[in-house]
């Protein structure tokens, strides 16, 4: 199995502090330069499970990288440079607490409320006689509370969210234009790879100087949900399941083996030949969304490669 990156702890010039999320690390420098580092740790079900997918962290990575230089026309980001395969290196920026999960279909989380007789998500109505994975007459913007370390995000509604001063009114009200802006680019670019972006998540922050800018990841596996557009309405019409791509067939294989991140729950055991299909799965992923050949970097020494590309990047700056 090739090397896997698990964890990081580089110390970068000028480096002020760490944050350690889920799957990535953000190391924060003087200037307002934030350094973000993609490892190959897997989350499921808000647990980060034992064993590392190789490759993984550099597909979102630049996949994300593609995604953002694709809408920058229309959404300003964070991004600066991506020194490294695993590496983004961009603006800090102060991060509304809040996920812009927008679902233009009838899908995970939303189908799981239906089907639980719900018919309002996030103060969203969603209408009576849909089938899972039908397509919403307009796409929907249901918001996420960003979550404590080791919480579940929670679904909050535009109300809610006012009420509590989570955002301003004025700064909402961009925050909900991007996000229609982006999925609308965003399906547009799966289209041409014969996809159709069923829902996703954004997060934003604010510049020093106040402006309103994209970060983290945009367009992922990991953040968003895809379906093979061909042959999508038969299956539909026959009640079948979707082809999906995303880290969803992750979440089944989980809920198989008796996982769902329940308390008392363990995780199952991932053999060397399930994690190897996993990366394949992922490889694949990112040649689907993207339509390019995936190019494996150099694993040898991932610690020493990120650490070198990262101080080329800051000496020459």
């Amino acid at each position: 199995m090739p090397n896997t990156l698990m964890d990081t702890n580089f110390h970068f010039p000028g480096q002020k502090s760490v944050y350690k999320g889920k799957v990535r690390e953000v190391y924060t420098l003087e200037n307002d330069i934030l350094v973000m580092i993609a490892t190959d740790r897997l989350s499921a079900f808000d647990v980060v499970m034992p064993k590392g997918i190789p490759f993984k962290g550099q597909i979102l990575n630049q996949i994300a990288t593609k995604m953002m230089q694709a809408t920058e026309d229309i959404v300003p980001n964070w991004l600066l440079a991506t020194p490294d395969p695993n590496v983004a290196i961009g603006e800090a920026c102060d991060p509304f607490k809040v996920e812009m999960v927008i679902r233009g279909y009838l899908s995970g989380h939303a189908a799981r409320e239906y089907k639980a007789g719900k018919r309002m998500l996030c103060g969203e109505p969603m209408p009576e006689g849909m089938k899972e994975n039908d397509k919403f007459p307009e796409p929907i913007i249901t918001p996420a509370t960003k979550a404590e370390k080791g919480d579940h995000d929670e679904d909050i509604s535009k109300a809610e969210l006012l009420e509590r001063g989570i955002v301003s009114k004025k700064d909402y009200e961009v925050l909900e234009r991007y996000t229609r802006a982006l999925f609308q680019r965003g399906t547009e670019i799966a289209a041409m790879r014969g996809l159709i972006l069923v829902d996703t998540k954004y997060e934003f922050g604010k510049t020093k100087e106040g402006e309103i800018v994209l970060i983290d990841e945009i367009h992922t596996p990991d953040s968003s949900r895809y379906f093979y557009a061909e042959g999508y309405e038969e299956r539909q019409a026959r009640g079948e399941a979707q082809k999906q791509l995303s880290k969803e067939f992750v979440r089944q294989w989980l809920i198989s083996n008796g996982f769902q991140g329940l308390e008392g729950q363990t995780v199952p055991e991932m053999s060397d030949d399930y994690i190897e299909s996993v990366s394949e799965r992922y490889i694949e992923l990112y040649e689907s969304i993207t339509g390019e050949n995936f190019l494996k970097a150099d694993v040898y020494n991932l610690q020493e490669r990120i650490g070198q590309n990262v101080s080329n990047y800051l000496n020459a700056i």
